[in-house]
């Protein structure tokens, strides 16, 4: 395994954290050096906030480890393709590199809808997608489906 697929598979048990309390299966981790100093999960509705994405948790995370906000050394390492609100944060935080593994087609800012590291902003971040993306992709899936059986069985 290459050290992007080790790091994502510990955003997948990040995701998994969130399955397990019905959140969307988001997950992400913060690296600097190859080790984790920021974790977080998709914790939306749980937390009734709109910010509770798996990515700013793992960013505020890292920022309190670390004891600074810029993280200009670290990557970060999520199951699903940022959103505007998540690329954005990434953008600000510094984040040197981003491994996202399925991509996100309705949402998805680093290509799939727009990238918004292309723009001229003041940082570009690398990026790379697809990262153990079948995965990343069943969990969704799976997740989704027994969601909508779950409606079904509901009166």
């Amino acid at each position: 395994m290459t050290k992007d697929e080790i790091l994502m598979l510990a955003a997948i048990e990040q995701a998994k954290k969130a399955y397990e309390i019905n959140e969307v299966p988001i997950g992400a981790v913060v690296t600097k050096d190859g080790e984790i100093v920021g974790v977080g999960y998709n914790r939306r509705e749980t937390g009734k906030n709109a910010l509770y994405h798996a990515e700013l948790m793992a960013i505020d995370n890292a920022c309190k480890t670390l004891g600074g906000w810029r993280l200009w050394q670290c990557e970060l390492y999520v199951t699903l393709e940022p959103c505007p609100m998540c690329a954005g944060a990434i953008i600000n935080s510094r984040i040197r590199r981003v491994v996202f593994g399925s991509y996100d087609y309705k949402a998805g800012s680093c290509r799939s809808v727009i990238n918004l590291f292309d723009l001229p902003y003041n940082h570009k971040p690398e990026y790379v997608g697809g990262i153990l993306e079948e995965e990343c992709s069943a969990m969704l899936s799976d997740f989704f489906r027994e969601l909508r059986q779950k409606k079904k069985k509901s009166p």
